[in-house]
């Protein structure tokens, strides 16, 4: 047991210091992000006691080292061609 809170300590640091590199914008975050996930891999119950924020820290080191941008609401196309074709439908 004492183990895996020695565990979950050292990954919360590691999240500290993960947030510091994304707020000062210095390099080293795929060092971090490479522990990070290497401690979460060998004991995966760990990653259950992370809080939203910190599961918040990790993702946002993720964004930033893959340069990616996750979508937070599909955008609907064509619905508005769809309705006009109903409305005309409707007219006839």
């Amino acid at each position: 047991m004492s183990e895996a809170i020695d565990q979950a300590y050292e990954i919360r640091e590691k999240l500290a210091a993960l947030e510091e590199s994304l707020l000062a914008n210095t390099p080293g975050i795929a060092s971090l992000l490479k522990d990070i996930h290497r401690q979460l891999k060998q004991d995966d119950s760990l990653a259950t006691i992370l809080s939203a924020e910190e599961c918040s820290i990790l993702v946002r080191g993720l964004k930033k080292q893959t340069a990616t941008n996750i979508a937070t609401a599909a955008i609907k196309k064509g619905t508005k061609k769809a309705m006009s074709k109903m409305q005309v439908g409707l007219d006839l």
